[in-house]
């Protein structure tokens, strides 16, 4: 093996070991993933992982955020000149973009969505959300789609349907987490007013009758979403369908959970029959 595959292969043992340390709601560790795959997604997960720390972790103030940020923008420019990197990160997702052929806006626009986590804590109304999550969530799927070399427009559209539901009910979990630690609030402003509520309510755990109500139509928004591209799962074969028919039915799963708690503050847990219900549906159901 020579020194510069010595190099990647190493690159690629520091991403899988990140990956293996981290529990997301992430296909890295799935054994359901085509084993050819798991490098690469490993690769794409550290990306995420280092400038979602950046964006969240640690007590650095916004303006150092945003360099440590631009650092890794300016890396992506390098890899793109064809630079080399002494980053394990950026020398296998190197590697992983010239093997897989990846679009790289797609990680330009992850970026883009982290710089924004830094900068934006409100947001006027629904398309101003979906907009954060087209660059946030979306490039997610659109990569594991050119991975698996399933990126016909038509599946595309459907992944953004997907992620973009599974974006607002990540946002609907950790309700209080997000304004609470980072002084963030994901439901539209002009959505909390229609329903005579402001910021504060969500702060101070409003648990009425109107919280109630506007939570229901935020849940039901991204049922819907992910019940319109879940055709997604029907048409994939092999572990790569049953991956994302997981993910969808464990998305559905969560959004009943929610919908039925006492607490709308609460985060819901999936338990043993959540699990066997889930996989139940990616195995044996398809339409």
């Amino acid at each position: 093996m020579s020194q510069r595959s010595q190099s990647i292969e190493a690159a690629y043992q520091h991403c899988l070991k990140l990956a293996e340390s981290h529990y997301e709601n992430f296909p890295v560790a799935s054994k359901l993933l085509p084993s050819k795959l798991r490098r690469p997604v490993a690769a794409i997960y550290a990306f995420a992982r280092t400038a979602d720390d950046i964006a969240d972790e640690g007590d650095a103030d916004a303006q150092t955020r945003i360099k440590q940020l631009e650092t890794l923008q300016t890396q992506l420019k390098r890899m793109e000149r064809g630079e080399s990197s002494q980053d394990p990160i950026f020398t296998a997702l190197s590697d992983a973009i010239k093997q897989h052929k990846l679009p790289l806006n797609l990680f330009e626009d992850l970026l883009d969505a982290f710089k924004q986590d830094v900068t934006t804590t409100r947001y006027q109304n629904i398309d101003d959300v979906l907009d954060y999550a087209r660059r946030s969530a979306n490039p997610v799927g659109r990569l594991m789609l050119h991975l698996t070399q399933n990126d016909s427009e038509e599946n595309l559209q459907d992944s953004d349907k997907v992620c973009s539901a599974l974006q607002l009910i990540n946002f609907y979990q950790d309700i209080q987490q997000d304004i609470q630690e980072n002084d963030r609030i994901y439901i539209p402003l002009d959505e909390l007013e229609s329903y005579e509520l402001g910021p504060e309510d969500i702060r101070m755990e409003n648990q009425g009758a109107a919280m109630q109500a506007l939570l229901q139509f935020q849940i039901h928004r991204a049922q819907k979403m992910l019940q319109d591209g879940a055709t997604l799962g029907a048409r994939l074969n092999g572990r790569f369908g049953i991956e994302i028919r997981f993910i969808i039915a464990g998305g559905l799963r969560i959004c009943y959970k929610l919908s039925q708690q006492d607490d709308l503050y609460s985060r819901p847990r999936l338990n043993r029959s959540d699990w066997i219900r889930i996989l139940f549906v990616a195995l044996f159901k398809r339409g």
